[in-house]
């Protein structure tokens, strides 16, 4: 039994790690107006296709020591992060969402909600790397991102009041907050939250809402104090959206029982 588990293990990192690794590179093409869909992987120096040895999660970069083959080129190390958060967070959301060890209850260890949260965490990852890159979010992604939420929605057994509440409860104020500050917050930011709502409902939603805060806050602290930006200079908001929309997602429940309790 212990040998299955560490089997399954390995394929749910495995299945992460390759989700992830696809993801960025949507996250790579997409912003150069390339079809995601279309074409092998090549190395953005030499323009080589890579071949299937290339291209295994994380243990290609290991074995190739973060080279290209074909040239020599440094690959950067952020695929090799990229791929084995992939595979983290797929091990999480079997934790949260349980695992399965046989149809029609799962697919690859995994239990269909598990499944279903691993995709959104791909999704979140693509979008979070583009608007670090280009500080836009592509309405695709917040499209993809919507359909999951719906799919999510309807393998619920608590109905859709409190997901249409989450879809709702932070994107309007946000919404109404650019209406009275221009800039406040990006169009693409406001769809996410709209877009994330709906698979984490009313209360994750806010939590979420409350880690990007959080961490954004931070950050930009850190680059005034750094004197790497200006107050007034705009920053991407949505990658601690999306990391926050992640420990919503895996630990809210948790958080906010601990929090209930001191009430």
């Amino acid at each position: 039994m212990l040998l299955l588990e560490v089997l399954l293990g390995l394929i749910r990192f495995l299945l992460g790690a390759a989700l992830f690794s696809f993801m960025n590179v949507v996250a790579w093409r997409l912003p150069r107006g390339m079809d995601p869909l279309k074409g092998r992987s090549i190395c953005p120096q030499c323009g080589t296709t890579l071949d299937a040895p290339d291209l295994i999660p994380v243990f290609s970069w290991l074995f190739l020591r973060g080279k290209c083959h074909h040239c020599g080129a440094h690959i950067p190390v952020r695929y090799l992060m990229v791929e084995v958060l992939g595979g983290v967070l797929a091990l999480g959301c079997t934790w949260r969402y349980g695992a399965a060890y046989a149809l029609p209850d799962g697919l690859f260890g995994m239990s269909w909600a598990a499944l279903l949260a691993l995709a959104i965490c791909g999704v979140l990852l693509s979008i979070a790397l583009i608007d670090a890159e280009t500080q836009t979010i592509p309405d695709r992604l917040n499209a993809a991102l919507a359909v999951l939420g719906v799919i999510s929605v309807l393998l619920s057994p608590a109905g859709w009041a409190g997901h249409i509440i989450g879809a709702l409860c932070v994107s309007v104020p946000m919404f109404l907050l650019c209406l009275i500050i221009d800039g406040a917050f990006g169009g693409g930011d406001i769809k996410l939250m709209a877009a994330a709502g709906l698979f984490l409902g009313w209360q994750n939603t806010l939590l979420a809402m409350f880690f990007g805060i959080l961490g954004g806050g931070f950050y930009g602290m850190y680059l005034l104090a750094a004197k790497k930006a200006e107050k007034k200079d705009h920053f991407a908001f949505g990658p601690f959206l999306c990391a926050g929309i992640v420990l919503a997602m895996l630990f809210g429940e948790p958080i906010l029982a601990w929090y209930c309790a001191f009430l």
